[in-house]
Formats: C-alpha cells, structure tokens, sequence
C-alpha cells in the first residue's frame, strides 16, 4: 500500500495531542441523551410498518433510484412527497435532496449571484458556510442572534451598484442552533428583512418535530412561512430518517433544480427512503402525545438544572438541545466518560467543533425520556463539576 502523505499524518498527529482525534463510536445501549431522534421516529414501528406496505401497495420493487432525478431517478414517490410536504409546511413547492448537508450546500452556492451578499449567524452550521464558500458571493458573519449588528451589516453593504440596482442582501440564519440550542428572534428578523427588502434563509433541521403543534418547524409555529424566503427541514433529526427538502416558491423550485449542483449531479433517493419520508410526515399529524412529552420534558429539565444550581452553566434554550460549558477538551472528555460509565449517554463537543474554551457536554431530549432519567443524569453533572 502506498504510503500515507507525512502532511496528512501530521494533522492527525495535532488532533491527537490536542485531545480532538474523531473516531466513530461503538453502539451501546445506554439511556439516550445523545441522539437527535428526538420523538422517536428512527424507532417508530408503525413508520416501519406502513412504508413497507406503502411500497407494497404501489407495487414498487425497486432497491434503488438506479440515476439522477433528472434522468431516471424521479420515481413516483418523489411528487407524492413533496406535495405533502408543501402542503403541510403551507409553502408553494419542496423539493427534496439527499441530505441537509446537500441541501445547504445546493442552495447557498447556486441562489446568491456574484454581486449578491450573504450575512450569516456566526454560529451557522458547516453546512451553511461551506455552501457560503463555494458561492460567488460576498458574505460576512454578524454576531450571534444580534439584529442590531446584522442591521449595521445592511446598512453597510445594502449599496447601488454601477447599474443603480441595489444589492441584493441575503440572511441565513437557524431556528434551532446545533451546538447551542438556542433561537433566534424570528418576528424581529423577519421585520428586519421586509424593511431593508433582503431574502431571510432559514434552516429548521433540529426544529421540525420539536416546534409547533403538528411539529412543523418554528417559523410556521410562528405564522412566518410567508416572511421567509426559503426555509431547509432536514428529516434526520425529528423525523427519523434521511433527506431534506428546500420549502419556497415554485420558481426556487426550478432554479434549484437546473442549478444547484448537489442535485443535479446525484443519484435520486430510493422509493424507500422517500417512502420513509412521506409516511414520517403523515405519522407527525399522530403523534400528539409524543410532541406534549418532548416539550415537558423540556420545561422539566429547564427546571431541574435551576434546582441543582447548573443553570450558569448551561446555554439559554427552549429547545430539545441543552448544552453545558465545561472548557477544555480532556476536562470535558472525562465528565462525558464518567456520566457513560453511568449508563447514559451523553457525548462531549469538543474544539475545532466549537471554539476553544466553549467545549460542552451536549444533551438530547426525547419524548421517552422520562423525568427520573433527566434528573438522574443531571444530579450526576452537578456531582462531577461542583
């Protein structure tokens, strides 16, 4: 075998020493505050069920899409879905891709033109800022959740150009931050874009099957779908399976697919997977139960951490991503390593993932979590940092 590049072995030499070597973990059957299935679809066997029934029923026996939507892969099920998936989001088109990274990266590089500018959360997924880095357009990075400094940005860079058009101005922000859980001011951002007429580009990856009574994202929990311009749901999270889809217009829609290279130049999902998809979203309309025991478990263990005095260090959320800062990777590392040895499961985020000095014990709640595992785990925090 050809020898590995020296350049390449030293990088993972530095990740080493700075205690933040990535390896995949072994599956293990601890109490799960880990995972982003956040109402338990990725488990749900009435979804097993009835997509495979689904398939039954349509009479499609295929494994995969066998090409490119564009070419042989838009089976059936494609329409199907993302007419659902409009309908129930009250948006006039979706269009699916094969993953949120996909989608982001489809829309962020093909959507800004060269005279465009995007301004972004600073705390935007990879995803975001690698669509960011591949489009032609200027971008720069407003402080986190400040309106104020992203309108100082517009005011800014909103100029004429030489043919006395104005700039257009593109923000992409979250609904629910990966890393911290938090939201953004969604009325204020939706009023801040109208006035200065810029094009609001929200992700709802870790809302959709949190926010709202149907789980439908936080922006339509709102009553602002018609305010933003294109909004991305991902199904990995709350839905429990794979994909996403960009909501917008139908004339998104259609520049989308003749532009956006993630796209265009992919193999199409398989009837299953986008039968995964239309039969997560019919369960959503379901499971009222489910969404209700998310969200008290939310407020409980908001509560929990105020009674055991960790609330100083966690990150303000209302979300189903509760974050602790505990700075340093090996500090962090090794509380994570103590709460498993515990039997549950919660992961460290280490740096380059996020700054140094903000590494943070990450906690996912779920549905069927229930209230004695939420304070139990937390007890256990409070034992090992205090």
């Amino acid at each position: 075998m050809k020898q590995f590049p020296k350049s390449l072995q030293q990088k993972l030499q530095q990740r080493e020493e700075q205690n933040a070597l990535r390896q995949l973990p072994i599956p293990n059957n601890l109490i799960d505050f880990a995972s982003n299935d956040y109402i338990g679809f990725a488990k749900n066997e009435t979804i097993f069920h009835e997509t495979h029934q689904l398939l039954l029923d349509k009479n499609i026996k295929v494994n995969g899409a066998t090409g490119s939507r564009l070419l042989s892969g838009n089976h059936e099920l494609y329409n199907e879905t993302e007419d659902y998936i409009a309908q129930f989001h009250y948006a006039e088109s979706a269009l699916i891709f094969n993953s949120g990274y996909d989608a982001n990266i489809g829309f962020f590089s093909a959507v800004p033109q060269r005279k465009d500018i995007i301004l972004y959360d600073e705390l935007c997924h990879a995803s975001i800022r690698d669509g960011i880095q591949m489009s032609h357009a200027k971008s720069y990075k407003f402080a986190h959740n400040d309106v104020e400094d992203l309108e100082k940005l517009i005011t800014k860079f909103q100029l004429t150009t030489d043919n006395r058009q104005p700039t257009i101005v593109y923000i992409a922000t979250e609904s629910v931050f990966s890393m911290d859980g938090d939201s953004p001011n969604m009325e204020e951002l939706t009023k801040l874009s109208e006035k200065y007429n810029a094009y609001l580009v929200v992700d709802e990856a870790h809302a959709l099957g949190v926010f709202g009574e149907q789980g439908e994202g936080l922006v339509q929990s709102l009553g602002l779908q018609d305010k933003v311009f294109a909004r991305i749901v991902t199904f990995g999270k709350g839905l429990g399976c794979h994909g996403a889809a960009v909501l917008g217009s139908q004339n998104l829609k259609s520049y989308l697919v003749n532009f956006a290279r993630s796209f265009v130049y992919t193999t199409g999902l398989s009837p299953h997977s986008v039968a995964t998809i239309l039969q997560s979203y019919k369960q959503l309309k379901k499971e009222k139960e489910a969404l209700e025991k998310l969200k008290s478990n939310i407020i409980f263990f908001n509560q929990e951490k105020m009674r055991l005095g960790l609330k100083p260090i966690f990150v303000y959320s209302k979300s189903a991503i509760q974050c602790a800062i505990i700075p340093g990777n090996e500090k962090v590392k090794n509380i994570a390593s103590q709460i498993q040895q515990k039997d549950f499961d919660v992961r460290p985020i280490l740096s380059p993932t996020v700054p140094e000095g903000q590494e943070r014990l990450r906690f996912c709640l779920h549905s069927y979590n229930s209230e004695k595992e939420i304070s139990e785990v937390l007890h256990l925090l409070s034992t090992f940092v205090f």
